[in-house]
């Protein structure tokens, strides 16, 4: 496996892929950090496609909090070798100064509810323009077949795929089911950071999300009654052994598309939350399936 930083070097090593027999480029873009939930993206484009890529950028331009930036975990020696035991061929790992050289001038903005609601509305509209920004410059690097990204940060994954779309960039994104860890937590890098006490805690969120899609295959599908019942669950006054409770930054019921908040659920939808537990904030969410029946009133 190689390590390449320049997307000269990158381009070059792809082309000699494809020279070589690989019919198809499948990519994984990270931060970095890797844990299970990136292995699980890597297993899946390895499966499809000749030759995996996987970006490590740690891109400073989705930060919404400096600190936040700094205590990002950088492990490269570590990252290498998970990724190569999960069935990487080539990692591209630029500097800043590569992916964003000096006099650059260019954002991608995509103009969309998806990017203006819930993270955007949290994070400020830099953030979307900085996500939508690098993915475009890493696809147009490597130009994959098809690029892989975890359920987990399901409007990061949607504001993606519409930039994608917009663009005309010749690559399929994947969307690929959120990894957890056995409790149930959703995988994070910033998990690490969570003391023992602490993630007990965070575990009130999955549960959360399992009381509501419970609710939901039961029949309920009053989007007001939904919310009441994650933010009670994040509480914990049901559950005493969860401890001190969650409040949550957000619990919203979405069109899971367009990200705009429902009323009434009268066909697919999602469910997500964002908390803070201690200094970690977490994100998780689950796509709600009404059955065709609805509840009795």
């Amino acid at each position: 496996m190689r390590i390449v930083r320049s997307i000269r070097d990158l381009q070059h090593a792809l082309r000699d892929a494809r020279a070589a027999g690989a019919a198809s480029v499948g990519m994984v873009p990270t931060m970095g950090a890797l844990h299970e939930g990136h292995l699980s993206l890597v297993r899946a484009a390895r499966a499809e496609n000749d030759c995996v890529v996987l970006s490590i950028f740690v891109n400073p331009t989705q930060f919404d909090e400096s600190a936040d930036l700094e205590a990002y975990p950088r492990q490269e020696a570590q990252d290498a070798e998970l990724a190569e035991r999960g069935g990487a061929d080539l990692i591209f790992a630029p500097t800043v100064d590569e992916m964003y050289p000096s006099g650059h001038a260019t954002t991608v903005h995509v103009e969309s509810p998806l990017t203006t609601l819930f993270e955007g509305a949290r994070r400020g509209s830099a953030h979307f323009d900085g996500v939508a920004t690098v993915v475009a410059k890493l696809l147009l690097a490597a130009l994959p077949e098809r690029a892989y990204f975890g359920q987990k940060d399901a409007q990061q994954l949607r504001v993606v795929q519409r930039m994608v779309r917009d663009l005309g960039i010749p690559t399929r994104i994947v969307a690929c089911p959120t990894s957890r860890d056995r409790d149930g937590l959703a995988r994070s890098s910033r998990n690490v950071r969570l003391s023992v006490d602490q993630r007990r805690r965070a575990l009130a969120i999955p549960r959360a999300l399992t009381a509501v899609e419970a609710a939901v295959a039961a029949g309920e599908t009053d989007a007001a009654l939904l919310r009441a019942l994650a933010v009670e669950t994040l509480a914990g006054t049901s559950s005493p052994e969860v401890g001190v409770g969650i409040d949550p930054e957000y619990v919203a019921i979405v069109d899971p598309d367009r990200f705009e908040p429902l009323d009434t659920l009268a066909g697919e939808a999602l469910c997500a939350i964002a908390a803070r537990v201690g200094g970690v904030r977490l994100i998780d969410n689950v796509l709600l399936h009404p059955p065709t029946t609805p509840k009795e009133g």
